[in-house]
């Protein structure tokens, strides 16, 4: 069942974080965006089984496509919504999984363990990149208004994403200090910015607390999800 999981989840990643643009995000009230992005799910998981025979990956697509239209029409654009939708695309996943748990094992790569723990980094990267990225930018966003900024056009989101990658790297590599020094960097380097007024201060520092905080409970997640991954089996050295 993990290793279905594990496929499902790279390509719901593909799918909603890297595959799914501006303009589709932009214009997702058109049902034909809709439709389209509904597809790019479905392909994604197609190709991340190696089945494209399957009728759960069919119900996957469709309630992934149910549960976009709810939050769209909805007008539901809170990070709470976003969290909301998020979670439902993996209970879903995790049920699916959970009802064919051999879709991995019956399809083109299951000769390919290897691909897994891949699938699970990549995954990982993404979510943290850019899924944080975008949660950040909502909870955020209520005090953007409220804070004048003169720095690099985009420089914010540059900052967040190269924080959010050394994080996953320092944590799945096993060295959490780097997390530490990383903090101490960037204090030093806000330090100017953050003491012009207290408006400023606080939006930095809920910002980075929000983008740290969501990076490390990602890398985490990889993390026990690699562990949770069965072993490599390594053949017997030739003789």
């Amino acid at each position: 069942m993990i290793e279905t999981v594990t496929a499902l989840l790279f390509a719901h990643a593909l799918a909603d974080f890297l595959f799914q643009t501006n303009w589709i995000n932009a214009n997702k009230r058109h049902p034909g965006v809709m439709l389209l992005h509904a597809a790019i799910v479905l392909v994604t998981a197609q190709a991340a089984i190696g089945r494209v025979d399957a009728p759960e990956l069919l119900a996957l697509a469709a309630i992934h496509l149910a549960v976009d239209c709810l939050k769209t029409y909805g007008n539901f654009n809170s990070l709470t919504a976003f969290l909301a939708d998020q979670a439902a695309h993996l209970a879903t996943i995790a049920a699916v999984a959970a009802y064919a748990p051999g879709l991995w094992a019956s399809g083109a790569w299951a000769a390919y363990p290897q691909a897994l723990p891949f699938m699970a980094l990549a995954a990982g990267l993404i979510l943290a990149l850019q899924a944080g990225q975008y949660a950040v930018g909502l909870m955020m966003k209520p005090h953007g208004t409220r804070v004048s900024s003169k720095g690099l056009r985009r420089g914010g989101q540059q900052i967040g994403l190269l924080e959010r990658g050394l994080i996953f790297l320092f944590i799945l590599t096993n060295h959490p200090i780097g997390v530490g020094f990383l903090v101490a960097a960037k204090s030093i380097l806000r330090f100017g910015t953050a003491t012009r007024d207290q408006r400023t201060a606080e939006y930095v520092i809920i910002g980075t607390l929000a983008s740290f905080g969501w990076a490390i409970a990602v890398a985490l997640a990889t993390q026990s999800l690699l562990a949770a991954l069965p072993a490599l089996e390594i053949g017997a050295p030739r003789p």
